[in-house]
């Protein structure tokens, strides 16, 4: 996939997954990132044919990120409910506030330097998807303003959860557990019997998905090769 030269997606999924390693197939791809001016980057995960992990080493590829990829069966998940007390309100949003729900997105993200203006083209792209279902929290207790994002799509009974974001002046007021709570049993109330996600190992996501019955799956592995 290429989503422009910086952007966090841009990159291969699945590699090694459905076929024997391939030099030629490596070929390819690497022209193709090539051509558009981008390094390529793949995300690699440990159930593929170890032969990959070797060829990436050979041809100058660096292992640069880990990240958790997380599972919880809905049925598992029916108890969850949102801290008694807390002013933060969810609710799914329409496609008329898809702005808002970029910018906050976006604003999340706002003290990692360089992600904001990326993430806020992403978010909208998210936005815009016909099977995004979108969710923002509100906190009561500050004018109702908007102050963290997720995000949901579902396939075949799984639930994918995604774009958490909180932004920097509202963390750690629960935002991230009523959001995940909500998505939970949204997923329930839909058909859903799997719900998954991805965290950085060790990081607060991980840390409160864990609490509310999320394990770890597998812990992928993201490797690059610089231009040239």
């Amino acid at each position: 996939m290429f989503d422009g030269v910086e952007s966090p997606v841009t990159q291969t999924f699945g590699f090694g997954l459905f076929s024997p390693a391939s030099s030629a197939d490596l070929d390819t791809i690497e022209e193709f990132f090539r051509a558009k001016g981008a390094p390529a980057f793949h995300e690699v995960c440990p159930l593929a044919d170890p032969a990959h992990g070797i060829m990436l080493t050979e041809r100058g590829y660096q292992a640069i990120e880990f990240s958790s990829v997380m599972y919880q069966p809905i049925h598992d998940a029916t108890g969850i409910a949102a801290a008694r007390g807390s002013t933060i309100r969810v609710r799914t949003v329409d496609k008329r506030e898809q702005d808002l729900w970029a910018r906050t997105a976006a604003e999340g993200w706002g003290d990692t330097p360089g992600l904001e203006a990326s993430l806020l083209d992403i978010g909208k792209i998210v936005a815009e998807r016909v099977d995004a279902i979108m969710f923002l929290a509100e906190d009561d207790g500050d004018d109702g303003r908007a102050i963290a994002t997720a995000a949901m799509s579902i396939s075949d009974g799984v639930a994918l959860f995604a774009g958490a974001s909180t932004i920097p002046a509202a963390r750690h007021r629960g935002a991230q557990f009523a959001l995940l709570a909500h998505r939970l049993s949204y997923a329930a109330a839909n058909g859903c019997d799997l719900a998954m996600m991805v965290a950085l190992p060790g990081s607060g996501s991980q840390r409160n998905a864990e609490r509310n019955g999320f394990r770890i799956a597998y812990t992928r592995t993201k490797w690059r090769r610089a231009l040239g």
